[in-house]
């Protein structure tokens, strides 16, 4: 039989979903894939029981049904503070995940290079080379997660054309500020290149840190692919739908793209979800406030049993660090830790290029029944201890 690809010879599957099939296989509470075990909400679930006696289940738009672009550009203008064209600057994809490739696959040709911080969330690394593209990785260095701006423009020097922009960030949690942004936007704009940013958690943001849309600075628009998701702002993760919000010849080449990679997103789940976009400004800040509790409560639970972790300031991850434990492989500890407290947990070297190994994530969208269920047993994590 003559080879496979190269291209994914090296390739693993996804450590987060293989942690989710580790914590059922043990009857572990899964604080590893990042999904909630509460409903969406009502409006929606009551629209999309009203949409399956409806005639929209056959092929929308390949790029989008008309009235869900409409919907989601009006929101996503207000958010970012610039107008945006559901016509010709919008694409509702398969999930975030699909607009990210689509994304790389629009900008990066093989043999380009493509810059992303590290720690980053597994699919970037996999999307660039799929692109035959090659990545170049920033450290965000723990446990603030800065970066060094020398080191980020010479992956520039290197001829970097795109940057991936994750904000605020799986697996860490940073929520990049405003002079941080200007600084990576001044350095893409003095090599020409491109950000590709994954927002998804734009409305999970904890006080007083604020969400900038680097798009919005001067100068970025034009060279910016926003990738977005419906999936965790309104708890359908199983949804998968996502969207790309890019400037018209961009986003003429991405509609091309994801036409070939999967034709279109579900056409109900397009109209079901269209109510959560018309919901006023009170829902964001009550999932604010939601996630908000949960973060605090179980940062706390994490001090009670002595666990040593980071103050997410975006996002729904926390990391926590593992190096007491004695363990060389934080896969295996994440693997004991499913088997014999019961959590599951992802380990750390998944999201790093660095030799990281003493770190793992954990997420608390979670109900507060399953969050304190979850901390009882990790009052127990002291057993692992080599």
């Amino acid at each position: 039989m003559r080879p496979l690809s190269d291209r994914t010879a090296h390739f693993t599957d996804s450590v987060i979903r293989r942690m989710t099939r580790i914590s059922a296989r043990y009857g572990a509470i899964n604080l590893s894939q990042g999904f909630p075990d509460f409903e969406p909400p009502k409006a929606i679930l009551d629209r999309l029981s009203e949409v399956s006696g409806e005639d929209v289940h056959q092929y929308s738009i390949t790029w989008g049904a008309r009235n869900l672009r409409e919907a989601l550009a009006a929101k996503q203008s207000r958010l970012m503070g610039f107008a945006i064209d559901p016509e010709s600057e919008l694409v509702i994809t398969c999930g975030s995940t699909e607009a990210m490739m689509a994304a790389m696959m629009t900008v990066a040709n093989p043999g380009d290079r493509v810059a992303i911080f590290s720690p980053f969330y597994e699919n970037y690394g996999a999307d660039t080379i799929l692109s035959g593209a090659e990545p170049v990785y920033i450290p965000l260095v723990p446990p603030a997660y800065d970066f060094d701006p020398e080191l980020l423009e010479n992956a520039f020097r290197q001829g970097a054309k795109a940057l991936v922009l994750c904000n605020p960030s799986n697996p860490c949690g940073k929520v990049f500020t405003k002079e941080e942004l200007t600084i990576i936007a001044d350095i893409v704009k003095r090599y020409d290149a491109y950000v590709i940013t994954d927002e998804v958690y734009e409305h999970i943001v904890y006080a007083p840190h604020v969400h900038t849309y680097i798009a919005a600075l001067p100068g970025m628009r034009e060279r910016t692919i926003c990738c977005g998701s419906l999936s965790k702002t309104y708890s359908i993760t199983g949804w998968r739908l996502g969207y790309t919000i890019a400037p018209p010849e961009i986003t003429d080449r991405i509609r091309k793209v994801h036409d070939f990679l999967t034709v279109g997103a579900a056409a109900p789940l397009q109209e079901a979800v269209i109510p959560g976009l018309l919901f006023g400004q009170d829902y964001y800040d009550e999932l604010l406030a939601l996630y908000t509790h949960k973060r605090d409560l179980f940062c706390a639970g994490l001090d009670a049993a002595g666990i040593t972790h980071n103050i997410p300031q975006g996002a729904y991850y926390v990391m926590a660090d593992i190096t007491e434990f004695g363990y060389e492989s934080d896969l295996a500890f994440c693997e004991d830790l499913a088997r014999v407290v019961g959590v599951g947990a992802v380990p750390g070297s998944s999201f790093f290029k660095e030799p990281v190994n003493h770190l793992i994530r954990f997420h608390f969208a979670k109900k507060d029944e399953t969050l304190q269920a979850a901390l009882d047993r990790l009052a127990d994590i002291k057993k692992l201890k080599r």
